[in-house]
């Protein structure tokens, strides 16, 4: 069995803007440069239909953040 897991980010995780960018990180949260692990809603929604799309975290956890 192939899986995937897309881990949020442990705080600052809510609707926002979809801004079409995003970073990805395996056993770490993605922070910003003000150390903060943030990513909106939808741009979480976006990185999961692009890993469904192009998978490049096959039986691996990983996460997004900006």
């Amino acid at each position: 069995m192939t899986w995937t897991y897309l881990s949020p980010p442990p705080v600052h995780f809510a609707p926002g803007e979809r801004t079409g960018h995003y970073r990805a990180g395996l056993d770490a949260p993605v922070t910003g440069a003000d150390g903060q692990a943030r990513i909106s809603y939808e741009d979480y929604a976006a990185a999961l239909v692009d890993e469904i799309d192009h998978p490049r975290h096959l039986n691996r956890r990983f996460t997004v953040g900006y």
